[in-house]
């Protein structure tokens, strides 16, 4: 029974790894597809989103039953519970790269973003692409110094996520009310997808540490 047991763990940690590798994959195209107005690529990233959503579901289910049936206790418990939060995380990150997908697929023909705050934008796609790498590498290694690196891709995304408003509130650049709307959206969604990355570091650190952030929780 043990060894059953521990080949569903090790499962639960292949298929978050899975759906990390789809999350990294959806926010790389999103992010083209918005930055290049491509909108076969939109459309693939929204209708890829429903994969992450059952795999999601999936591993939830799994995570229960073992809870249930397996009653486990101290890392194996940890094991469990990380996995159903994590898969929450992934989740989600899925969920904000279909909205990007979905801004570019809604201007088209034309560009969601204006050529004067590209820069700014490409930025962000690089930094929430380069998030999804490192979660993808950290689910399966563990490596801390890895985890510690996301949290600061984060602080950059928080960084240019202000200069979006500073751009749109506070700059040079003549914006229609529409094109304020999308920014602001999107800068918003790719700020909120580095936080869903850093959730999943923060929870691998507890996994293997057992110890609690200095917010008071894993």
């Amino acid at each position: 029974m043990r060894d059953i047991f521990t080949a569903e763990l090790t499962q639960l940690g292949e298929d978050l790894q899975a759906m990390s590798r789809l999350v990294e994959s959806a926010i790389t195209s999103a992010g083209t597809a918005l930055l290049e107005g491509d909108v076969a690529l939109a459309e693939n990233v929204i209708a890829d989103d429903s994969t992450i959503d059952a795999i999601e579901r999936d591993l939830d289910e799994r995570c229960v039953a073992l809870l249930a049936q397996q009653q486990p206790v101290a890392r194996d418990l940890r094991i469990v519970v990380t996995a159903l939060r994590m898969s929450a995380s992934l989740e989600r990150m899925g969920d904000l790269a279909r909205h990007v997908a979905e801004v570019a697929r809604l201007r088209y023909p034309g560009r969601a973003m204006p050529a004067e705050i590209e820069p700014l934008f490409r930025q962000m796609h690089e930094s929430a692409v380069r998030v999804a790498q490192r979660v993808t590498t950290v689910l399966g290694s563990h490596d801390l110094e890895l985890a510690e690196e996301i949290e600061r891709d984060d602080d950059l995304l928080d960084r240019l996520h202000h200069s979006t408003f500073t751009a749109t509130l506070g700059g040079d650049l003549t914006l229609t009310p529409q094109q304020v709307v999308d920014v602001t959206l999107l800068g918003r969604y790719y700020e909120r997808f580095g936080d869903h990355g850093v959730s999943v570091a923060r929870r691998i650190v507890y996994l293997v540490t057992g110890e609690l952030d200095e917010h008071g929780g894993p």
